[in-house]
């Protein structure tokens, strides 16, 4: 049985508010799984590809009420504009998959259901695409080189010395006073010579900070002393 529902916006019948919701379902649900079989960290969230189906889903469904109706297509950004969201986003690549749920939502809403399933395929082929070959990695190692030392100018100098022979390149990212300012932490961030081991580095930076604590963060392995 077929009957329309009349809104001020117009008319959509049961069909189109049937396939809307099942294809962004669909379409988002198969984002989702593009999403998982390309995660890479430890971040890894059900619940966020859950939310990325259920807001999919969401966004057809507001483009159904919307429909071409500009008044109330303000009135509902004045109504969504009191919602806040205090969850941080992870990575920067999550962003990018809630837009993408978001367009295939609003192609779906509006009843362009061709241009939702060939962006979704596209879209997703370039991301296994980029997944599979491992596309712009940057084979580049750094290092987080967290050093002690008294806070007499001299020691600072001498931190250096040793990473200008141990590194090809190094950055000092902050300074702050410890022990109530008998200390000072260095942080670096550095890129160690070829053939150069975390240890021989701190055994290096040990002989002249006075036998304070040297630390080296290399990816997620931690060498201390």
């Amino acid at each position: 049985m077929n009957f329309d529902l009349q809104e001020l916006s117009g008319t959509f019948s049961t069909f189109d508010i049937t396939v809307s919701l099942a294809l962004s379902f669909v379409l988002s649900a198969i984002i989702g799984w593009v999403y998982r079989y390309t995660h890479k960290n430890v971040s890894y969230s059900q619940s966020y590809v859950q939310t990325l189906v259920m807001v999919g889903m969401i966004i057809s469904l507001i483009m159904l009420v919307v429909g071409s109706n500009i008044a109330r297509a303000f009135a509902l950004v004045g109504a969504l504009s009191v919602v806040r969201f205090r969850n941080a986003i992870k990575e920067t690549r999550d962003v990018g998959f809630i837009f993408l749920v978001m367009a295939i939502g609003m192609t779906t809403g509006t009843r362009f259901y061709l241009l939702a399933i060939a962006a979704t395929v596209a879209i997703c082929l370039v991301l296994l695409i980029m997944n599979k070959f491992n596309w712009f990695k940057l084979d580049v190692q750094r290092q987080v080189v967290k050093v002690q030392v008294p806070p007499e100018q001299e020691y600072a100098a001498l931190v250096e010395d040793v990473l200008i022979k141990h590194c090809t390149e190094f950055e000092l990212v902050s300074t702050e006073a410890v022990r109530s300012g008998a200390l000072n932490e260095m942080y670096f961030t550095a890129q160690m010579k070829k053939g150069i081991k975390p240890a021989e580095l701190i055994s290096a930076l040990s002989a002249v900070n006075a036998g304070q604590r040297v630390t080296v963060l290399t990816g997620y392995d931690q060498t201390d002393i």
